[in-house]
């Protein structure tokens, strides 16, 4: 019964979010898509709360940043943010998107999911954008704890040479990242490989390229959970 209550409160807060904040270009429509980017997106809580950490000379981790965070990362000469949510409709990438071009910062697209294993192609195309984008550079999701954390990881492993024990400590409770919820499908991805790399060595990227499969990830993490944590 509350199960149900609960599944029909999220989908009618689901149509609301969905139904305004797509538009920015008049007084009123800026408006509306404030009050969509602050109540649906939270992003009164990320001016205060930031999420923002550095994994290596010119690279950083963060959540979405709101403008004056933005203003705040050009004066520290940042010239590249990655959007790990992607190019999108809604009003947190439409005032990102404003930002950077006010800013000139480059903005570029890496598409991840929190709760799902991404596709091959798309961690193969943020480990292509990670390699070429210009530095300093600085990648978000929207709270910063677990796209960003397996970004986190990644990049170490791929860019920096850190081992996967030690990459792994980028999805923590120190960033937020809940293991026991959906998103801990991050982690799982990362545990397939270190067992995957105990038994015969073999990069992480290399794993990616060659082995990596997100169905049968994302089946084997979904085993290991109750039954009604899956609906």
């Amino acid at each position: 019964m509350l199960k149900t209550l609960w599944q029909r409160i999220e989908t009618a807060e689901r149509r609301l979010r969905r139904s305004f904040g797509t538009d920015i270009s008049t007084p009123g429509a800026r408006l509306l898509s404030k009050l969509h980017y602050h109540v649906f997106d939270h992003a009164f809580l990320r001016t205060v709360w930031t999420n923002f950490f550095q994994l290596a000379p010119g690279v950083w981790r963060s959540n979405h940043p709101t403008h004056a965070r933005f203003e705040k990362y050009a004066r520290m000469g940042i010239k590249t943010v990655i959007t790990l949510r992607g190019e999108e409709k809604f009003s947190h990438y439409l005032f990102e998107k404003e930002s950077c071009e006010k800013l000139g910062l480059t903005l570029l697209h890496a598409k991840l999911w929190a709760r799902m294993a991404p596709k091959r192609d798309r961690i193969v195309h943020l480990i292509d954008t990670l390699r070429t984008a210009e530095k300093p550079l600085m990648f978000h999701c929207k709270s910063g704890a677990d796209r960003a954390g397996f970004a986190s990881a990644l990049y170490l492993m791929v860019f920096e040479g850190v081992p996967v024990e030690e990459a792994r400590k980028q999805l923590g409770l120190k960033y937020i990242h809940l293991e026991f919820t959906k998103t801990g499908i991050q982690g799982y991805i990362l545990d397939t490989y270190a067992a995957r790399n105990r038994r015969d060595p073999i990069s992480f990227e290399a794993w990616i390229r060659t082995e990596y499969d997100d169905k049968a990830l994302q089946a084997g993490f979904d085993a290991r959970r109750p039954p009604e944590d899956l609906a």
